[in-house]
């Protein structure tokens, strides 16, 4: 309350302004015809009339909107804003901590003067002393100096709401602070971080990278404004993925999502409160500036028709589509290119890691100085025509790359070895300054003919004895087995002078860029979390990444265009779910699942029941626990968990192995339940 004595001071200084006559007069008029608007009342004394705070104060406490309303009103007609200030002060002292912010945000509502929000948390009597030499009017006169103080709960809530009105965000989220532990608190803190994070972003560069803190829990004091706030957070989403996805059409969709979210923002505009209504407006017209400003350089893109699906499952992936794998690719560069001595190597890894594809993409990095040959063995597995047929099948890969013409069938059957050496011969002295590549694919084919006696055991000599024939020629054998499982006496001196090039799971970040974008223009996209997802389901295995993106494509394509659903062109966790738990996933899987589990069987004893022994358990097993479950003794546990994890099948974290894909481990799971695996 403003006292006696500072009234009398002030008639001293300004009784000509006061009209003290007036202000006897309108104290003596009935105060509770106020309610009937029906005012005799003085408009033009500032000075506090008598028992008008303690009424007011009385109608705040009975009806708190309906004071308010009578509050608003002798603001607009009087200048009695003394008492308006201390009956709301009064009121907001004695207001329960879990109605405070709630009647706060009221008083906060289309206030006539929002100097009365400020004063419901500044010293009035400060401000007062200060500015009274210039006269009463000090709060319509000349700007207020006293900073509201955060010293009580309703000091706090109403310094809140005054610094957000204008756009004093650290100041409003410390004020905010103060009473984030009653009803509402914590919303409105995390309003103000929020609104001040977004204010100071304005570039696209700026918003992508923006970290923002979790929504609070509903029910909302202020809904239509989290309504907005989750909007912008929409935006935000897609000003990132405007700015990082390498897909134009991805962009395009991204952007005009954003611009959409951000019309509807402006259009419903007049339903968020007042308090934050200019600040949310501003941030979206910021941001709609800044996305129209690339609207030429993104584009438009509609999806029309079913969408061709650009995943690779079976085949090799070739051309264009050949993502990742640079290491290895530029390794076999420096081999192949960057030396005037050609090196043969060895490209190992267990099925479906893309060792084919390799072969078949490096030719594209090779300048002209060098040429390379495939052949796929398997197209020898069933020979009946021992090493002739395989030598026949060398040379017509040699052919066709070199168009040198064959040696016939009759004399690579009859003298195969003499045969082809002087065909190798021939190539050599027509290769000139070029060199050439042997690329053997599934070269574990020679393995198994040399085992089933189909081709004689000095084959593999034989083959080293033309590996050293000439720099220009080289050997790139691709296959399952490392060097050092190939233990036979006819594989060790073969395998001692070429270079070992492993081919393990790709990276996660190459996998994000493979899904994302499995060919130009690719009009789909993935949710963030769904590329991590798929990663952690797969480990970046090759072979189950294509298969997902393929079944993904087809989802959305029955989805749409057969089915006449509408959709997002986006994917997410719950469609990656939607296909990995259909029993038909991991029959089109199978070809990697068995080849996996098959090659277990072979080699170290001990290798599938170690992963039948894992698999019920996503964080694996210790060496202790595995030694009892499998009733393996130490050695020959030791040498299959090492086994297996040579061929990325377990890794082994914190003392625990486990299987390293997981969808693996769920086939494997899955495969024992319906007892198909022996």
């Amino acid at each position: 309350m403003v006292g006696a004595g500072v009234v009398g001071v002030a008639a001293a200084f300004g009784v000509a302004f006061l009209r003290t006559e007036v202000w006897i007069i309108g104290s003596l008029f009935n105060l509770g015809s106020l309610q009937n608007r029906s005012w005799l009342f003085p408009r033009i004394t500032p000075m506090p009339l008598p028992f008008l705070a303690s009424r007011l104060t009385n109608w705040l406490t009975q009806d708190w909107q309906l004071g308010l309303e009578n509050a608003n009103e002798l603001l607009r007609y009087s200048y009695q804003f003394i008492p308006v200030v201390n009956a709301v002060n009064h009121v907001l002292a004695k207001t329960p901590p879990e109605y405070l912010i709630f009647k706060v945000s009221q008083l906060a509502e289309n206030p006539f003067d929002w100097k009365l929000v400020k004063f419901a948390s500044a010293s009035l009597d400060e401000e007062f002393k200060s500015q009274l030499i210039q006269g009463f009017l000090f709060w319509r006169n000349s700007k207020l100096k006293a900073q509201p103080p955060s010293d009580t709960p309703a000091h706090a809530a109403a310094a809140g709401f005054w610094y957000l009105h204008g756009r004093q965000y650290k100041k409003a989220t410390e004020a905010f602070a103060v009473v984030s532990s009653v009803l509402y608190g914590q919303e409105m803190l995390t309003l103000a971080k929020i609104l001040t994070i977004f204010d100071q972003s304005i570039t696209i560069n700026y918003i992508a990278t923006l970290e923002l803190p979790n929504l609070p829990p509903e029910p909302y004091l202020r809904a239509p404004t989290w309504t907005a706030i989750k909007a912008l957070y929409q935006v935000v989403e897609n000003f990132n993925l405007i700015k990082n996805s390498a897909s134009r059409s991805t962009r395009s969709l991204a952007l005009n999502r954003a611009l959409g979210e951000i019309k509807w923002i402006l259009d419903q505009s007049e339903t968020l409160p007042e308090v934050e209504r200019g600040l949310i407006v501003g941030i979206a017209r910021n941001w709609q500036f800044a996305l129209l400003g690339i609207t030429k350089e993104v584009g438009n893109i509609s999806i029309t028709k079913k969408v061709i699906n650009p995943y690779i499952i079976g085949d090799p992936v070739i051309g264009k589509q050949f993502i990742g794998r640079e290491d290895i690719i530029k390794q076999l560069e420096e081999l192949w290119v960057s030396t005037r001595q050609l090196q043969s190597v060895v490209i190992f890894g267990h099925r479906r890691m893309g060792k084919t594809s390799i072969l078949r993409n490096i030719s594209t990095r090779l300048d002209q100085k060098v040429k390379l040959a495939y052949v796929n063995l398997l197209t020898v597995g069933n020979s009946i025509q021992g090493v002739g047929e395989v030598f026949m099948a060398i040379a017509d890969s040699l052919s066709d790359t070199l168009q040198i013409p064959p040696p016939d069938d009759e004399s690579l059957i009859n003298l195969p070895y003499r045969t082809f050496e002087r065909y190798l011969k021939q190539i050599e002295t027509q290769l000139g300054d070029t060199g050439l590549i042997i690329a053997l694919d599934e070269f574990e084919q020679i393995e198994e003919l040399i085992k089933s006696d189909r081709i004689p055991k000095d084959f593999m000599g034989v083959l080293r004895g033309m590996v050293q024939m000439s720099p220009k020629i080289a050997f790139a054998l691709a296959g399952l087995h490392t060097l050092e499982e190939m233990t036979e006496d006819y594989f060790n001196p073969f395998f001692a002078s070429i270079i070992p090039i492993r081919v393990s799971f790709l990276e996660r970040a190459t996998c994000r860029y493979l899904l994302a974008n499995p060919s130009e223009d690719f009009p789909l996209d993935y949710k963030p979390d769904a590329l991590d997802y798929i990663y952690d389901l797969t480990a970046g295995q090759p072979y189950l990444v294509q298969l997902i993106g393929f079944l993904l494509v087809r989802r959305y394509n029955d989805q749409v265009f057969e089915l006449g659903n509408k959709r997002d062109p986006m994917f997410t966790i719950a469609d990656v779910d939607g296909i990995i738990n259909q029993p038909e996933f991991y029959q089109n899987g199978r070809y990697y699942f068995t080849g996996v589990w098959q090659q277990a069987g072979e080699g170290s004893p001990g290798q599938q029941q170690i992963i039948k022994a894992i698999a019920p358990h996503p964080t694996g097993l210790d060496f202790n626990t595995l030694k009892t479950v499998t009733n393996l003794d130490f050695n020959s546990l030791q040498n299959a968990l090492d086994t297996l994890s040579r061929h990325d099948v377990i890794i082994e974290t914190d003392n625990h192995w486990r299987i390293i894909v997981e969808l693996f481990r769920r086939w494997v799971i899955n495969s024992v339940k319906l007892n198909l695996l022996t």
